[in-house]
C-alpha cells in the first residue's frame, strides 16, 4: 500500500488526465471522481454527440471523437500524463450475444489508443477489461467457485467481447514488457448504479430488472419477463467502488501490466435480485421466464484474494444499499421520460 500512496503523490493536480468512453456510465463517473478530487486538466472523450453524454462535468474538456480511428486517438492523448481507456462498444448480455462483431471491433480502439499514449509520452495507461475474459467452461454451474485471475487461461472466453478483452490485455502487457509503458488492467465484474444505461438493449441485469418492475407497477401489470430461469448467479459492483478501484489499481506499482479482478464477491441469483427490487417497489409480481433469451454463463463471481492482498481493499458496498440507490434513480428517470423530459437512456 505504501507504493500505491507514493505513486498517487507523483501525479500533479495540473497534469493532464485523458478518459475515453466518458459519455457513458463508468468513464463518466470516473471523470466526475477525478474532477471532485481537484484535478484541473481532464480531457473526456466519447464518440457520442455531447448532448447524448450521460454526464457532462463543468470545467472538463469534452470532445466528440471516434477512437477506432488512429488520428483521433493521437489527438485525444496529446499531452496526457495518464490515459484511462474505457471506450468500447458493449452492453448487457443481449447486446454482447447478438453483436459480437461490433464488440470485437473495439480492439481497434485499444490498439490505436495504447500506441498513441506511448508515442505521446504518457506515463500510465489503464485498460478496462472484463470478467467475460474468463474461461467459460469454469462458469457452467450457478454455484460457481469465485474466479481467480489465473482462471483466464487456458483461454476460452465469451465469443466476441471476451476475446477482444483478452487480446487487449496482452497488448497492455507487451507495451510494458517491450516499451516500458506502465499499464494497468482491471477485469470488471458487472458494475451498476445511478447514471447508467437502463433501457434500450445495452443495459445490464440490475438496471433492466429495476426498469421492468417499475414499468409493471406503473402500468398496473402483474408479471414481468425474466431472461433465463432466474437461477443464474452473478456478483454486482457499485459504481463508487468501481471508480475508487480504478484509481488504486492504476497507481499501484505492484500491479503494472497485471490483470486483476475488480468486482464484488457478494453472489446473488437473478431471482434473489428480483426479490430485492420487488421489496423496494412494494409489489409482488408473477415471473415469466424466457428460456430462449441470452443468459450468459450459469454463474460468475469475483475472487478478491489478490486485490485484498495487494491493496488491502476490495469493493464492499452491500448490494441492497447500492441497488436501492439505483432503483430510486431509475424510477426518477422513468417518471421524467413519462413527463417528456430528456433522460439518460
Amino acid at each position: 500500500m505504501s507504493e500505491n500512496k507514493k505513486a498517487i503523490d507523483t501525479l500533479n493536480k495540473d497534469d493532464l488526465i485523458v478518459i475515453s468512453g466518458a459519455g457513458g456510465f463508468i468513464a463518466g463517473a470516473l471523470t466526475r471522481y477525478f474532477h471532485e478530487q481537484g484535478f484541473k486538466r481532464i480531457r473526456a472523450i466519447d464518440k457520442k454527440p455531447l448532448e447524448d453524454w450521460y454526464q457532462l462535468i463543468p470545467g472538463v474538456e469534452s470532445l466528440t471523437l471516434d477512437l477506432s480511428q488512429r488520428d483521433n486517438c493521437q489527438r485525444a492523448v496529446e499531452g496526457a500524463v495518464e490515459v484511462y481507456n474505457l471506450a468500447a462498444d458493449m452492453g448487457g448480455m443481449g447486446f454482447i450475444s447478438n453483436f459480437r462483431v461490433e464488440c470485437l471491433r473495439s480492439i481497434l480502439i485499444n490498439t490505436h489508443m495504447i500506441e498513441a499514449a506511448y508515442q505521446s509520452g504518457a506515463e500510465r495507461y489503464f485498460f478496462s477489461s472484463s470478467a467475460c475474459a474468463y474461461n467459460t467452461e469454469l462458469q457452467q454451474d450457478p454455484n460457481v467457485r469465485a474466479l481467480k485471475e489465473t482462471d483466464a487461461y487456458p483461454a476460452f472466453p465469451e465469443r466476441g467481447y471476451g476475446w477482444e478483452k483478452l487480446m487487449s490485455e496482452i497488448f497492455c502487457q507487451e507495451y510494458w514488457a517491450e516499451r516500458k509503458l506502465k499499464t494497468a488492467i482491471a477485469r470488471f465484474h458487472n458494475c451498476y448504479g445511478p447514471h447508467g444505461t437502463w433501457d434500450g438493449g445495452r443495459e445490464k441485469a440490475p438496471a433492466a430488472l429495476c426498469r421492468k418492475v417499475i414499468a409493471a407497477k406503473d402500468a398496473g401489470k402483474t408479471e414481468i419477463e425474466i431472461w433465463g430461469d432466474g437461477g443464474q448467479t452473478r456478483s454486482f459492483m457499485y459504481i463508487d467502488d468501481c471508480v475508487r478501484g480504478i484509481d488504486l489499481i492504476m497507481h499501484c506499482e505492484d500491479l503494472i501490466a497485471t490483470p486483476i479482478n475488480l468486482g464484488s464477491s457478494e453472489l446473488v441469483s437473478i431471482n434473489e435480485l428480483v426479490d430485492m427490487i420487488e421489496d423496494f417497489a412494494d409489489v409482488k409480481l408473477e415471473r415469466k421466464y424466457k428460456l430462449d433469451a441470452p443468459r450468459g454463463v450459469a454463474g460468475r463471481n469475483s475472487d478478491n484474494t489478490m486485490i485484498n492482498n495487494i491493496l488491502g481493499w476490495e469493493p464492499d458496498t452491500p448490494l441492497k444499499e447500492g441497488m436501492k440507490k439505483t432503483y430510486t434513480w431509475i424510477e426518477s428517470q422513468f417518471q421524467d421520460r413519462k413527463a417528456g423530459k430528456k433522460t439518460v437512456s
